[in-house]
């Protein structure tokens, strides 16, 4: 009796976390504001889990077949290349003679997740500013990050997602 309750609770579980899961499409259409689902996942990966929910969602689509490039165009929030100093820093990492910041996008190596991208568009979407509220500390000084990150590159068609929640 105690085996077929656990077999049960186990496809249970794994039904719910199915029927819970969005597609990575949905995910970048829902946060970045634009369509994405003509684009085809490349990949996709998600560290976030645990108590706080801390991770780094990371997510490559090829957009060569949608209207994803017209859509940034028309939506504000989109940035063009090249990045300002604080994306630069979260994507890739800057260093000069008296600091070295970042990547904060990084694999298990510390490698950045995102290629080098010559000509496309970004949108930052930094989580821990409320409107009506005290925006805080810049977004490199924080103690914490809470931040979405879209970036397009105009060359290959390739939209990168990165969340950073810490």
């Amino acid at each position: 009796m105690k085996k077929i309750f656990y077999v049960l609770s186990v496809i249970v579980s794994l039904i719910l976390y199915a029927c819970g899961t969005e597609s990575g499409q949905a995910v970048v259409s829902g946060e970045l504001g634009i369509d994405v689902s003509a684009c085809e996942v490349i990949s996709a990966s998600d560290t976030h889990g645990g108590f706080h929910g801390d991770g780094t969602t990371f997510i490559v689509l090829d957009c060569a077949d949608g209207d994803v490039l017209n859509q940034i165009r028309e939506k504000s929030g989109w940035r063009t290349f090249p990045l300002d100093d604080s994306v630069k820093a979260l994507v890739y990492g800057i260093e000069n003679e008296t600091e070295h910041i970042g990547p904060y996008l990084t694999d298990q190596e510390g490698n950045p997740l995102v290629p080098e991208i010559e000509n496309g568009y970004y949108m930052l979407i930094d989580r821990q500013i409320t409107e009506g509220w005290a925006t805080g500390a810049d977004i490199l000084h924080r103690d914490s990050f809470n931040f979405a990150l879209g970036l397009y590159d105009a060359d290959t068609e390739l939209l990168y997602y990165c969340e950073l929640d810490t």
